[in-house]
């Protein structure tokens, strides 16, 4: 059986990959790349204020997007993130193991993440559903007007996609069968049985309209089920104890 700190170090970020994804992000602001300026906003507090014409404009440095790189890893600077790095990487090399596996590629790629897709009416709507009710954040905006966003809180990723609906089309995406079979759009978790609780008071504080309310499950879970604006059904789920 793996040991944590084995998993620890499958999964510590690479300094030399997150590098290239700072020189990757100062390449985007150069070529005017939409997208990067929610990012540059929702991370670097001095553009904060700026729309994304005006944060594509502004003057942009290698240092700029180090710094938006190690926020995004929840550290504050560039050099506290090659610190925490290089902390975490000697830790996991003492600690002993009773199964060490000599250093060699993978031979089977890993999966690291999932990012569902929500169709949606409106962009904007949604992303201020999921901000002001949901206590997401919004990662990025895409288009003129926006049809395609990101939004995210902690480690999970909503991808939303406004779609224009005709009639015919629009009894499928608010057909009852998604209501009576529950046919979820999302699921996400947490990790402790008092975090769902919390979650679940959250959400009813914000007014959000609930298709289950928090239910402990035969098979050991507690959840609940959000629905958003388009009647997407939002899994949220945690042990029962």
């Amino acid at each position: 059986m793996p040991t944590y700190d084995l998993i620890v170090e499958a999964y510590m970020p690479n300094l030399e990959n997150l590098k290239k994804q700072a020189k990757l992000i100062l390449r985007w602001h150069r070529e005017r790349h939409y997208p990067v300026a929610a990012q540059i906003r929702g991370h670097l507090p001095r553009f904060l204020n700026m729309p994304d014409s005006e944060i594509l404009a502004a003057s942009f440095k290698l240092s700029d997007a180090q710094e938006l790189v190690a926020r995004q890893q929840g550290f504050e600077s560039w050099q506290a993130l090659k610190t925490g790095l290089s902390t975490t990487s000697l830790k996991v090399k003492s600690s002993p193991s009773k199964s060490s596996p000599s250093k060699s590629s993978p031979s089977k790629a890993t999966i690291v993440s999932a990012q569902p897709q929500l169709l949606v009416t409106d962009i904007k709507r949604s992303c201020e559903f999921f901000r002001e009710k949901l206590g997401f954040s919004v990662v990025f905006t895409y288009g003129k007007p926006p049809y395609y966003a990101q939004v995210g809180r902690d480690a999970a990723r909503l991808n939303l996609r406004s779609v224009e609906l005709r009639s015919v089309e629009q009894t499928l995406i608010d057909s009852p069968v998604r209501d009576r079979e529950e046919l979820l759009s999302a699921s996400m978790t947490v990790a402790t049985a008092h975090e769902i609780k919390l979650l679940f008071l959250e959400f009813q504080s914000a007014g959000v309209t609930f298709h289950q309310t928090l239910k402990k499950q035969p098979w050991g879970a507690r959840n609940f089920v959000v629905k958003d604006p388009d009647g997407n059904l939002l899994l949220f789920a945690g042990p029962s104890n």
